[in-house]
């Protein structure tokens, strides 16, 4: 692999040190003078990698959507049973957020207070994708498995998607200090019990 160019590095340095003032300073609304002086350089200088503090952000959620489609492939590829394939996309979305607290608060929408509604959108557009791949895995478990949610599909998917997104918002919240995936392997269980039955039986 080639050696990086010195503009791909600063700007990595530039997200990095924006993703570790998130997490150091929940619920503090990040300036660019703060960001220039965490990363040592000029203000000026951070506009010649980003053109706003908007595009800074995108920089993290395209990031974070980088990060979790890619391994929601590998799972899906490695994966046959819907139930695992589930289980796993949302322990890897747990696990990523408690990895990364100061990003994690971007996907609250909770670093995003006074920003463009654009992020907040591409943010839901990010959970409406995460949401639409958990339905078509559930969607592809009749035709693979002979089995279906007991719920309508788009119901089921919410619920395991709203736990995950209730999990999260708990951790900032707490500013950090109850990670989003205490006591996971414990609850997978309880709450996918029953979740589903043969294609053939009836739903009432």
């Amino acid at each position: 692999m080639s050696k990086p160019s010195t503009k791909v590095s600063r700007r990595q340095q530039i997200l990095e040190s924006l993703a570790h003032m998130l997490e150091v300073s929940p619920g503090a609304r990040i300036t660019t003078a703060a960001l220039a002086k965490e990363v040592g350089v000029s203000e000026a200088a951070l506009y010649r990698h980003f053109p706003s503090k908007s595009k800074m952000f995108e920089g993290l959620i395209e990031f974070i959507e980088e990060t979790l489609f890619t391994r929601i492939n590998l799972i899906i590829n490695d994966e046959s049973s819907a139930l695992a394939r589930c289980n796993k996309i949302i322990y890897l979305l747990l696990t990523f957020t408690e990895r990364n607290p100061g990003i994690t608060r971007l996907l609250t929408g909770d670093a995003l207070t006074g920003e463009t509604e654009r992020l907040r959108a591409r943010v839901a557009q990010l959970f409406d994708r995460l949401e639409t791949q958990i339905k078509q895995i559930l969607r592809e478990a009749e035709i693979r498995e002979g089995v279906r949610p007991t719920l309508p599909v788009t119901a089921a998917a919410n619920l395991l998607m709203a736990t995950a997104e209730g999990r999260i918002a708990q951790f900032v919240r707490s500013e950090f200090k109850r990670p989003p995936t205490e006591s996971w392997e414990e609850q997978w269980p309880v709450l996918v019990n029953g979740f589903f039955r043969e294609a053939l039986q009836p739903i009432n």
